[in-house]
């Protein structure tokens, strides 16, 4: 297959996608469209784009483009997925995918009605420390994994809308599906208790919220995200042997064991672009003629939207002074 992207957006993240696909991928970006064509056009000429737009329509109208990778802000998700989907294009679109378990469930089957690809834009699944650490849980090396603790934070001066509930934004909808997929992904388990307490921020949008979970293992899980205070990034799982210590999870380079006995062990994948081995998976599966992931596939999306959606539904409020 030959693979054509068409990009929608010119978010923050968009940079890091295109470059991803150009340093390493097999496919070739040949659009790019933004509300704001001189915001496309500048971006166009920046990474050697033939052609830009000055609104998604005619993006999606391109038939020379097969593959349309989406970065709008999140609550635009949905509305752009389905437009891609009625044009003909394979479609990636970045977390969260949908802001409901039935928005996601209505995409996954119209791409299956038109035998077109689609995935949520999930990185962390796909990084090589993300891939040994998993070796490592399921060679026993730490024993039964008891406790597994999150801790992000970022900066959203930037991005005024991410403090907005109607536009999709929050602390849990815009980081917290890292934690969610990393655990699907490394211990491919059920949740089967949950619970969540977040800040009220400014404009509608959690600011500040924990989650905790227990997998039908009787793994704990626990995850602090915040955008009112620097929190070093970590997640840290604990085992009965030792523990694993990841820096900067969702975008991981390195991690460290460190057993109980005093051993450790360094893991290291030194990479320029974190998005590079998300795209190698993708374009694998679109010349296999696939149309869904089978890491981050139909399930791996639904659950952990509906996961997400269950908290926000029954979570505490702590409103802000």
């Amino acid at each position: 297959m030959n693979i054509t992207y068409g990009i929608i957006s010119t978010a923050s993240i968009v940079p890091r996608f295109m470059n991803a696909v150009q340093k390493g991928g097999q496919g070739k970006i040949i659009a790019i469209a933004s509300r704001s064509l001189d915001k496309a056009q500048k971006m166009a000429e920046d990474y050697n784009i033939p052609r830009a737009y000055g609104t998604y329509d005619e993006l999606f109208h391109d038939e020379e483009i097969n593959v349309v990778y989406i970065a709008t802000i999140n609550s635009k998700h949905y509305q752009y997925i389905l437009e891609a989907l009625h044009h003909g294009k394979n479609v990636i679109c970045e977390k969260p995918f949908t802001m409901t378990r039935e928005e996601a469930e209505s995409l996954f089957d119209l791409a299956k009605e038109k035998n077109l690809f689609i995935i949520e834009a999930q990185k962390s699944v796909f990084l090589p420390v993300i891939r040994r650490v998993k070796e490592i849980i399921q060679s026993g090396q730490l024993g039964d994994i008891k406790l597994i603790d999150f801790s992000s934070s970022f900066d959203i001066s930037y991005n005024t809308w991410i403090t907005s509930e109607k536009e999709g934004g929050g602390a849990l909808y815009t980081n917290g599906s890292y934690f969610i997929q990393i655990i699907k992904y490394l211990f491919e388990s059920q949740v089967t208790a949950k619970n969540g307490l977040y800040l009220d921020g400014t404009n509608g949008g959690d600011s500040q919220c924990i989650i905790t979970l227990k997998l039908l293992e009787h793994i704990h899980v626990v995850s602090k995200i915040s955008t009112e205070i620097q929190i070093p990034g970590l997640a840290i799982i604990y085992g009965k042997y030792g523990r694993i210590e990841i820096p900067n999870y969702w975008k991981a380079r390195t991690a460290k064991v460190i057993y109980n006995d005093g051993k450790t062990e360094e893991i290291h994948y030194p990479c320029d672009y974190e998005l590079l081995y998300e795209v190698e998976h993708i374009e694998k599966c679109l010349e296999k003629g696939l149309i869904e992931s089978p890491i981050m596939n139909r399930d791996m999306t639904v659950e952990t939207i509906g996961l997400m959606e269950d908290i926000k539904k029954s979570w505490q409020i702590d409103k802000a002074p």
